[in-house]
C-alpha cells in the first residue's frame, strides 16, 4: 500500500506536539493548576468499527460522502476529579447543493449518528 497523501513526517509531528506543549499546554497548566492529558488512544478495531458504523448509517440516510470531525472537549471538574481533556469523533455529511470539490470543512455535523468518545488517555502525558 502506498503512503497516504496526508501523512506527515515524525519530525513534523514532534514539532507540532512540542509547540502545543510549549504554548497551549503551558496555558492550561497555569490556568487550571495541573497538567492535562494531551494524547488519546483507540485500537484500530475500535476505530474501524466506528467508521463502519458511520458509513452504514450514512448510507441508510443517503449520505454519499460521510466524514469524521474531531472535537476537543473536557470532562466536568468535580471534588473528586479534575476536568481532564478528551476528544470525540463526530460524523459529518456533505453540504447539500454544493458543487463537487467543495471544502470539506464546511460539511455539517450529522447529528442523526451518535459521536464516539470512550477512549484511553495516557497518564502522565507522553511526548510524541
Amino acid at each position: 500500500m502506498e503512503r497516504p497523501k496526508k501523512c506527515i513526517s515524525v519530525e513534523k509531528a514532534r514539532k507540532e506536539q512540542d509547540e502545543w506543549v510549549r504554548t497551549r499546554g503551558k496555558d492550561i497548566r497555569e490556568c487550571e493548576g495541573y497538567e492535562d492529558t494531551r494524547e488519546f488512544w483507540y485500537s484500530l478495531d475500535e476505530l474501524q468499527e466506528y467508521l463502519d458504523y458511520v458509513r452504514e448509517k450514512s448510507k441508510e440516510q443517503g449520505v454519499k460522502k460521510p466524514g469524521i470531525r474531531f472535537y476537543l472537549g473536557a470532562y466536568p471538574t468535580t471534588k473528586e476529579e479534575k476536568g481532564y481533556s478528551t476528544i470525540f469523533l463526530s460524523p459529518t455529511k456533505e453540504a447539500r447543493g454544493e458543487t463537487e470539490g467543495a471544502n470539506a470543512n464546511s460539511d455539517p455535523n450529522n447529528y442523526d449518528i451518535e459521536p464516539m468518545n470512550t477512549i484511553t488517555s495516557g497518564w502522565p502525558p507522553r511526548n510524541y
